[in-house]
């Protein structure tokens, strides 16, 4: 198990219809984190991902059509653990965890927040919540990544213009604070591991040609914990995949 990626697909349906499985199927991931499945498990094509060499366990959230979680695997996993055990977050689908030994990979779907008020409210909570919930599994289990859809950009770098946003959703000071802190936790940026640059984005708004323009934000991300950062290979993005509005994430680990 080497190759891992995260990818928030916006409809796994839809991201199928696009090409999205022969797309897997030429980039030969060992794992896939899949965010905003928008989908319940039974309107997803688990034969499909069979028939090209993976294993599908995914995370629904109970309303239909929103969010969600899967992991594709080429290697059936130990254990599969669904939800953080808290019920007011699991209802919405938001981290499956897979066991392989002593590694254990999340893919993770962090509230938006973008309608301010009660749902930022929620996704300050969340983030409390599931930086617990690690850290509580962590002193069983240290060796873990967190892929997934962070919805924040962590850095200035991260952002486009990050003067004129610092009072959007995804770049306030408290999220970056958090970030920063979940940081000093022990969890490394792979990403950022190798490459400092600005202007390497994740997702771009729809309006605007903002994709064409590279004006994006970086929010998905493939954490490690201290205790195998370095087992990290090499990481990247691939802006130019393209079944979303988001693009895939990539961590190679030296297991």
């Amino acid at each position: 198990m080497k190759k891992i990626i995260s990818y928030n697909v916006n409809g796994i349906r839809a991201a199928i219809n696009k090409g999205f499985a022969e797309w897997l199927q030429k980039e030969n991931p060992d794992v896939v984190c899949i965010q905003e499945t928008k989908a319940q498990p039974e309107q997803i094509d688990k034969e499909l991902f069979k028939s090209i060499g993976y294993n599908c366990y995914c995370y629904s959230a109970q309303k239909k059509g929103y969010s969600g979680v899967a992991i594709l695997s080429r290697q059936e996993p130990d254990k599969v653990e669904y939800g953080i055990n808290n019920e007011k977050y699991d209802n919405e689908g938001r981290a499956i965890r897979v066991d392989f030994g002593e590694i254990s990979i999340f893919s993770a779907y962090f509230p938006a927040g973008t309608t301010g008020g009660v749902r930022q409210e929620y996704k300050m909570e969340w983030l409390l919540a599931f930086q617990n919930h690690l850290n509580k599994l962590r002193k069983k289990r240290p060796n873990l990544i967190i892929s997934g859809d962070y919805n924040i950009c962590r850095l200035w770098i991260d952002i486009h213009n990050p003067e004129k946003q610092q009072k959007t959703s995804g770049f306030l000071p408290e999220e970056r604070e958090w970030f920063q802190n979940f940081v000093d936790d022990g969890y490394v940026d792979s990403f950022r591991k190798f490459n400092e640059e600005p202007h390497n984005y994740s997702w771009w708004s729809y309006r605007a040609g903002s994709r064409v323009r590279n004006k994006g934000w970086r929010i998905d991300y493939n954490m490690v914990t201290n205790e195998i950062s370095d087992k990290i290979k090499n990481a990247y993005i691939l802006p130019d995949v393209k079944h979303s509005d988001h693009c895939p994430v990539v961590v190679e680990m030296d297991f």
